[in-house]
């Protein structure tokens, strides 16, 4: 099932997504949607915010990719928790699925160290560097209602509020299906 994607300004983009308990929900069944979704709309991650559901998942997928550091990095995220971020800050320019047609660079540490469950509730400690971590670091800011436009300096948002504004207004075009804050559809 293709959800459409909740873009800036809705509410659930910038609450703390509540943890799942086992059992609640078919996590593999939301996970196939969410890959499902992500692929439709072209996308390396997504995170259950992003699809209007306020809960601790998201997926990373970099096979569309031909970045030979993700493209074979496919992983589910259950209430996923970040033990440690180092590592040699880097700056590279994102996007996201949320803020469409918007990019910006964004400073990130290169190394992170992340507990977290799979889709069969099988409990993972990993380390990440680079694009992986990157990614990683991404969609877990989204969990904790972070944008990466809320990493940008003062002066790049402002050069940004009347895009931003537009959006959270009901003003934005995308190449997949979209949700405003107001529940219509673009």
């Amino acid at each position: 099932m293709i959800y459409p994607i909740v873009v800036y300004g809705h509410p659930v983009l910038k609450k703390k997504a509540e943890d799942i308990k086992q059992g609640e929900l078919d996590v593999k069944q939301l996970a196939e949607d969410m890959y499902e979704t992500m692929h439709h709309a072209s996308g390396i991650g997504l995170a259950a915010p992003q699809i209007g559901k306020g809960i601790r998942m998201f997926v990373v997928d970099g096979s569309a990719t031909e970045d030979e550091e993700i493209e074979n990095f496919k992983q589910v995220f259950i209430n996923p928790e970040i033990l440690e971020e180092d590592g040699e800050p880097f700056i590279m320019e994102e996007g996201c699925l949320s803020i469409p047609n918007i990019r910006a660079e964004v400073e990130r540490e290169s190394r992170i160290k992340i507990r977290f469950f799979d889709e069969n509730w099988k409990e993972h400690e990993e380390e990440y560097t680079g694009m992986r971590a990157r990614v990683v670091q991404h969609e877990y800011d989204h969990i904790e209602g972070i944008l990466f436009t809320d990493h940008l300096s003062s002066i790049k948002k402002r050069l940004l509020k009347s895009k931003l504004t537009a959006m959270s207004k009901g003003k934005a075009k995308a190449d997949y299906a979209i949700v405003f804050a107001d529940g219509k559809r673009g």
